[in-house]
């Protein structure tokens, strides 16, 4: 039997964190839930969670910070959880590293739908146990720059460079078609899927986080094309 996959549910409101609790449940989730960001950063080595549904306003030390702080050491998903439904308050959480962001009240198979599917494209990146590689040759290589899906890994200047799943594949979609504009749309699709429940928005933050990694170089660069979308330039 396969292992039951673990999500950490953060949240001071003890009702809204059973009801979270007793709906993964019956997806066949193990969860375990904790009401402030200390205990959350406590508990997260030895539970060692699949995944984390963080609610914002807690006591103690908040959602951003624990985000944060857990970004430091890891690219565990998190899907925010929040009343607050400001575009500032969101963009801010998928800048600190959430995958996603969620609006209370929310409906249960939204919920469920959207824990699925942060999930899912999280299992698509290989374990570093994994000796037999997906498909052979997927990666793209310029000057100081090295994207690999195969094993998930970015060399820039001969050095490794870390970053979640849809970064890189960000990264890499754009990388594989040179000079190619793409609209926010297209990479969504592309990228996050049609499952996705989100706003263009999101790939302006990636985006912005790949810059403050991956600088612009003399032969290539991640560029704005105002008005329609990105495109990875490579200059002549």
């Amino acid at each position: 039997m396969a292992e039951k996959q673990r999500i950490l549910i953060v949240d001071d409101d003890e009702n809204i964190a059973e009801l979270i609790s007793l709906y993964l449940m019956k997806e066949c989730y193990e969860t375990k839930i904790v009401n402030d960001g200390e205990m959350a950063l406590r508990v997260f080595p030895d539970f060692k969670p699949n995944l984390i549904l963080l609610d914002l306003m807690l006591p103690g030390i908040d959602g951003y910070q624990v985000c944060r702080e857990l970004r430091m050491t890891s690219q565990v998903p998190i899907i925010m959880l929040s009343a607050k439904g400001e575009i500032f308050d969101k963009v801010l959480g998928l800048e600190l590293g959430a995958d996603d962001y969620i609006i209370k009240p929310f409906d249960s198979k939204e919920l469920v739908a959207r824990v699925k599917a942060v999930l899912r494209r999280y299992q698509a990146v290989p374990s570093p146990a994994t000796t037999e590689p997906k498909q052979q040759g997927e990666y793209v290589e310029y000057p100081d720059l090295i994207v690999n899906l195969t094993n998930y890994s970015v060399t820039y200047c001969g050095h490794s460079v870390e970053m979640p799943p849809k970064e890189l594949e960000l990264l890499y979609f754009l990388a594989s078609s040179p000079n190619q504009v793409f609209t926010r749309e297209q990479l969504l699709d592309h990228i996050w899927g049609y499952e996705y429940i989100g706003d263009t928005r999101t790939v302006d933050v990636h985006i912005k986080r790949l810059r403050e990694k991956i600088k612009d170089h003399a032969n290539w660069a991640l560029t704005t094309v105002w008005g329609i979308g990105y495109k990875f330039e490579v200059k002549k």
